[in-house]
């Protein structure tokens, strides 16, 4: 007699935390691609990106938020509103902690957020970055956020290698509903080309600029166009808000310029399997932050 096929499962699986606590990091090592930027300042991550998982018996998407922190732009407001509509209407809830800094501050607010927006959907305590942390620290600190909140689940992993990663995807599989496959089994995300392009350059930006320029700079594709030579045409801007960013951007006699184009070629080659020729532009737009209008056209709210 044949056994009988596990019922397949499926929903959305929204990833929380403060800057710089792994969210994309772990995204990207769940999906098995690279479909989130990476970036060692914090905020990296403007809208709520998705990758899909799928496997035999699941397809979880994966909602990758901004970091949790206090606005002070309009920007920063925009970024906000992504996580609390990424919490609605979610399945499960990853809340993931940097096991290397502190408790403090934003840990509370995030921890009153999920008491006040989403005391019925399953939390699960992500212990992120135990390849930093002493192990016999870990028990304490699971004790500790376990009289903070009630979690379906607490589990220590490390996004960067991928250490209990199985784990994880196994609680995930035991709380998802029963549901369809939404997306085609071999799509890792539904961001569009142009913006997937964009956040690829504005990931070699930030990771080759000083700390006065990153939070300042924004990417938009003009043109992603591919010619009869086969070759993909990418027409993009980087915006700053000051003159003397787009300085630091272009670099003597366009070094810095050159290095970006030079990184993010790279990485848009890798990912579709073609060459490219980039064109970057770029800008200054005073106080884009805070510009209503830029913002809609720029990072449109979904």
């Amino acid at each position: 007699m044949s056994k009988a096929k596990a019922p397949f499962h499926s929903g959305f699986v929204t990833l929380i935390g403060r800057p710089n606590a792994g969210k994309s990091t772990l995204t990207n090592q769940l999906v098995g691609e690279k479909v989130a930027i990476i970036s060692d300042k914090p905020q990296t991550t403007r809208n709520t990106i998705r990758g899909i998982y799928t496997d035999e018996r699941m397809q979880v998407v994966l909602l990758d938020t901004p970091g949790v922190h206090k606005p002070k732009f309009k920007l920063g407001e925009r970024m906000m509103n992504s996580v609390n509509d990424a919490l609605a209407g979610c399945d499960i809830i990853l809340y993931l902690v940097d096991v290397t800094e502190s408790f403090g501050a934003g840990e509370e607010y995030i921890l009153s957020m999920l008491q006040k927006d989403a005391p019925k959907t399953p939390v699960f305590l992500i212990l992120n970055k135990i390849d930093l942390f002493k192990k016999e620290q870990l028990l304490p600190l699971i004790s500790f956020y376990a009289d903070k909140y009630s979690f379906a689940e607490i589990i220590p992993l490390s996004a960067f290698s991928g250490e209990n990663k199985d784990s994880l995807l196994e609680a995930i599989y035991k709380l998802l509903p029963e549901g369809p496959c939404y997306y085609p089994p071999d799509t890792v995300s539904d961001l569009p080309e142009n913006m997937l392009v964009a956040e690829l350059i504005r990931e070699q930006a930030l990771r080759l600029t000083t700390d006065e320029v990153p939070h300042s700079i924004a990417v938009t594709v003009s043109e992603l166009e591919e010619r009869d030579n086969g070759l993909l045409y990418i027409g993009a801007n980087i915006y700053v808000e000051r003159d003397s960013q787009k300085g630091i951007i272009i670099g003597k006699q366009g070094a810095m310029l050159k290095k970006i184009g030079a990184a993010a070629r790279w990485e848009i080659e890798k990912i579709f399997g073609c060459r490219v020729y980039l064109d970057i532009r770029v800008r200054a737009k005073k106080d884009w932050r805070n510009n209503t209008g830029l913002l809609d056209n720029w990072l449109p709210e979904e």
